[in-house]
Protein backbone atom coordinates (compact mmCIF):
# COMPACT_ATOMS: atom_id res chain seq x y z
CA UNK A 1 0.00 0.00 0.00
CA UNK A 2 3.16 2.21 1.20
CA UNK A 3 4.05 1.99 -2.53
CA UNK A 4 0.67 2.77 -4.29
CA UNK A 5 0.48 5.85 -2.25
CA UNK A 6 2.09 8.34 -4.32
CA UNK A 7 0.61 6.90 -7.56
CA UNK A 8 -3.39 7.17 -5.81
CA UNK A 9 -2.17 10.70 -4.84
CA UNK A 10 -0.81 11.59 -8.35
CA UNK A 11 -4.53 9.81 -9.54
CA UNK A 12 -6.95 12.34 -7.13
CA UNK A 13 -4.39 14.93 -8.02
CA UNK A 14 -5.41 14.85 -12.04
CA UNK A 15 -8.84 14.30 -11.08
CA UNK A 16 -9.59 16.97 -8.98
CA UNK A 17 -7.73 19.02 -11.68
CA UNK A 18 -9.66 17.53 -14.42
CA UNK A 19 -13.00 18.60 -12.64
CA UNK A 20 -11.62 22.12 -11.89
CA UNK A 21 -10.56 22.60 -15.57
CA UNK A 22 -13.76 21.44 -16.63
CA UNK A 23 -15.68 23.98 -14.42
CA UNK A 24 -13.95 26.86 -15.22
CA UNK A 25 -14.42 26.25 -18.87
CA UNK A 26 -18.08 25.74 -17.99
CA UNK A 27 -17.88 29.09 -16.19
CA UNK A 28 -16.09 30.75 -19.46
CA UNK A 29 -19.15 29.28 -21.33
CA UNK A 30 -22.01 30.94 -19.78
CA UNK A 31 -20.09 34.28 -19.74
CA UNK A 32 -19.78 33.51 -23.33
CA UNK A 33 -23.19 33.63 -23.49
CA UNK A 34 -24.08 36.38 -21.08
CA UNK A 35 -22.25 38.76 -23.74
CA UNK A 36 -24.62 37.58 -26.38
CA UNK A 37 -27.46 39.34 -24.21
CA UNK A 38 -25.61 42.10 -23.25
CA UNK A 39 -24.49 43.62 -26.59
CA UNK A 40 -26.54 45.81 -28.48
CA UNK A 41 -25.44 44.13 -31.35
CA UNK A 42 -25.66 41.02 -30.98
CA UNK A 43 -27.06 38.35 -33.59
CA UNK A 44 -28.36 35.82 -30.76
CA UNK A 45 -30.90 35.90 -28.06
CA UNK A 46 -31.40 33.78 -25.27
CA UNK A 47 -33.71 31.43 -26.94
CA UNK A 48 -30.68 30.95 -29.47
CA UNK A 49 -28.63 29.17 -27.06
CA UNK A 50 -30.17 25.68 -27.39
CA UNK A 51 -28.61 25.67 -30.68
CA UNK A 52 -25.06 26.78 -29.49
CA UNK A 53 -22.87 23.30 -29.45
CA UNK A 54 -19.38 22.69 -27.64
CA UNK A 55 -17.06 20.20 -27.31
CA UNK A 56 -16.16 18.77 -24.16
CA UNK A 57 -13.48 20.65 -22.31
CA UNK A 58 -9.87 18.58 -23.28
CA UNK A 59 -6.88 20.30 -21.33
CA UNK A 60 -5.26 18.54 -24.12
CA UNK A 61 -5.65 21.07 -26.04
CA UNK A 62 -4.87 24.28 -23.62
CA UNK A 63 -0.82 24.79 -24.44
CA UNK A 64 2.02 27.15 -23.61
CA UNK A 65 3.18 28.81 -26.87
CA UNK A 66 6.69 30.34 -27.09
CA UNK A 67 6.28 34.19 -28.31
CA UNK A 68 8.45 36.50 -31.03
CA UNK A 69 7.52 39.67 -30.78
CA UNK A 70 7.35 40.72 -34.56
CA UNK A 71 8.66 44.35 -35.31
CA UNK A 72 8.48 46.49 -38.02
CA UNK A 73 5.58 44.95 -39.49
CA UNK A 74 3.38 47.02 -42.40
CA UNK A 75 -0.54 47.22 -41.85
CA UNK A 76 -2.77 45.15 -44.30
CA UNK A 77 -5.97 44.90 -45.07
CA UNK A 78 -7.24 41.12 -43.70
CA UNK A 79 -10.94 40.38 -45.96
CA UNK A 80 -13.73 40.06 -44.15
CA UNK A 81 -16.65 37.60 -45.40
CA UNK A 82 -18.55 40.51 -46.42
CA UNK A 83 -16.63 40.79 -49.36
CA UNK A 84 -14.89 44.33 -47.42
CA UNK A 85 -12.14 44.27 -45.15
CA UNK A 86 -10.36 45.52 -41.65
CA UNK A 87 -6.67 46.46 -41.26
CA UNK A 88 -4.36 44.82 -39.09
CA UNK A 89 -0.73 44.21 -38.26
CA UNK A 90 1.27 41.14 -37.64
CA UNK A 91 1.77 41.31 -34.00
CA UNK A 92 3.73 38.26 -32.57
CA UNK A 93 4.15 34.54 -34.07
CA UNK A 94 3.42 31.70 -31.38
CA UNK A 95 4.79 28.24 -31.45
CA UNK A 96 3.79 25.00 -29.90
CA UNK A 97 3.13 21.16 -29.92
CA UNK A 98 -0.37 20.51 -29.74
CA UNK A 99 -0.90 16.65 -30.17
CA UNK A 100 2.29 15.59 -30.93
CA UNK A 101 2.96 18.32 -33.41
CA UNK A 102 5.04 21.08 -33.59
CA UNK A 103 2.80 24.47 -34.77
CA UNK A 104 3.69 28.12 -35.51
CA UNK A 105 0.29 30.55 -36.00
CA UNK A 106 0.23 34.28 -36.50
CA UNK A 107 -1.12 36.66 -33.32
CA UNK A 108 -2.85 40.15 -34.53
CA UNK A 109 -3.64 43.04 -33.54
CA UNK A 110 -7.12 45.30 -35.05
CA UNK A 111 -6.33 49.13 -35.73
CA UNK A 112 -8.99 50.27 -34.59
CA UNK A 113 -9.12 48.36 -31.58
CA UNK A 114 -6.00 48.79 -30.79
CA UNK A 115 -7.38 53.03 -30.52
CA UNK A 116 -9.25 51.97 -28.07
CA UNK A 117 -8.35 51.89 -24.39
CA UNK A 118 -10.64 48.91 -23.32
CA UNK A 119 -9.55 46.96 -26.15
CA UNK A 120 -5.38 48.22 -26.77
CA UNK A 121 -3.96 45.11 -25.56
CA UNK A 122 -6.12 42.38 -27.28
CA UNK A 123 -4.62 39.79 -29.36
CA UNK A 124 -6.53 38.21 -32.65
CA UNK A 125 -6.12 34.57 -33.13
CA UNK A 126 -8.19 33.78 -36.48
CA UNK A 127 -7.80 30.32 -37.29
CA UNK A 128 -9.00 27.37 -39.34
CA UNK A 129 -8.37 23.90 -39.13
CA UNK A 130 -9.71 20.24 -40.43
CA UNK A 131 -13.57 20.45 -38.19
CA UNK A 132 -14.59 23.30 -40.36
CA UNK A 133 -17.45 22.36 -43.16
CA UNK A 134 -17.89 19.27 -40.81
CA UNK A 135 -18.22 19.54 -36.72
CA UNK A 136 -17.81 23.32 -36.82
CA UNK A 137 -18.15 26.41 -38.68
CA UNK A 138 -16.91 26.85 -42.23
CA UNK A 139 -15.49 30.11 -42.09
CA UNK A 140 -13.30 29.11 -39.24
CA UNK A 141 -13.15 30.71 -35.72
CA UNK A 142 -11.24 32.74 -33.21
CA UNK A 143 -9.40 33.15 -29.99
CA UNK A 144 -8.92 36.48 -27.42
CA UNK A 145 -5.73 37.01 -25.88
CA UNK A 146 -4.04 40.16 -24.59
CA UNK A 147 -0.61 40.95 -24.88
CA UNK A 148 -0.63 41.32 -20.83
CA UNK A 149 -0.92 37.58 -20.92
CA UNK A 150 2.45 37.55 -22.33
CA UNK A 151 5.48 36.56 -19.55
CA UNK A 152 8.68 35.53 -19.99
CA UNK A 153 8.04 35.09 -23.69
CA UNK A 154 5.51 32.58 -23.65
CA UNK A 155 1.58 33.26 -23.58
CA UNK A 156 -1.43 30.47 -22.66
CA UNK A 157 -3.69 28.78 -25.64
CA UNK A 158 -7.09 27.62 -24.85
CA UNK A 159 -8.46 26.17 -27.84
CA UNK A 160 -11.69 25.51 -25.35
CA UNK A 161 -12.08 29.06 -25.52
CA UNK A 162 -12.14 28.84 -29.14
CA UNK A 163 -15.59 30.92 -30.66
CA UNK A 164 -17.70 31.55 -33.89
CA UNK A 165 -17.40 34.67 -35.21
CA UNK A 166 -20.61 36.13 -35.70
CA UNK A 167 -21.42 35.30 -38.86
CA UNK A 168 -21.94 31.84 -37.98
CA UNK A 169 -25.38 33.03 -37.16
CA UNK A 170 -26.31 35.69 -38.98
CA UNK A 171 -25.36 37.64 -42.48
CA UNK A 172 -24.61 41.24 -42.17
CA UNK A 173 -21.51 40.81 -40.34
CA UNK A 174 -17.61 41.85 -41.14
CA UNK A 175 -16.35 39.05 -39.68
CA UNK A 176 -12.34 38.77 -40.52
CA UNK A 177 -11.18 35.62 -42.59
CA UNK A 178 -8.52 34.03 -40.73
CA UNK A 179 -5.10 34.06 -42.50
CA UNK A 180 -3.91 31.05 -44.44
CA UNK A 181 -1.22 31.39 -42.30
CA UNK A 182 -3.26 29.68 -39.29
CA UNK A 183 -4.56 26.93 -41.47
CA UNK A 184 -4.37 24.15 -38.86
CA UNK A 185 -3.44 21.14 -40.95
CA UNK A 186 -5.44 18.87 -38.35
CA UNK A 187 -8.41 18.93 -36.17
CA UNK A 188 -8.93 21.12 -33.04
CA UNK A 189 -11.53 19.20 -31.29
CA UNK A 190 -12.17 21.96 -28.76
CA UNK A 191 -14.01 24.80 -28.65
CA UNK A 192 -17.25 26.15 -30.53
CA UNK A 193 -19.26 23.44 -32.96
CA UNK A 194 -21.40 24.44 -35.46
CA UNK A 195 -24.62 26.70 -34.67
CA UNK A 196 -27.77 24.29 -35.56
CA UNK A 197 -30.49 27.21 -35.47
CA UNK A 198 -31.64 29.13 -38.67
CA UNK A 199 -29.24 31.77 -40.46
CA UNK A 200 -30.54 35.01 -39.28
CA UNK A 201 -30.51 38.05 -41.55
CA UNK A 202 -29.07 41.22 -39.78
CA UNK A 203 -31.18 44.45 -40.29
Amino acid sequence: MTRLLPFLLLFISLDVFSQSYHEQIVKHRENYKQDFIKESNSPLQESDFQNLHFYDADSNYKVIAEVKILKNEKVFKMPTYDGTSKEFYRYAKINFSLNGKATIMTLYKSIALANNPAYKDLLFLPFTDETNKKESYGGGRYIDLSSKEIVNNKIEVDFNKAYNPYCAYSEGYRCPVPPEENDLQMEIKAGEKNYTGEKKHRR
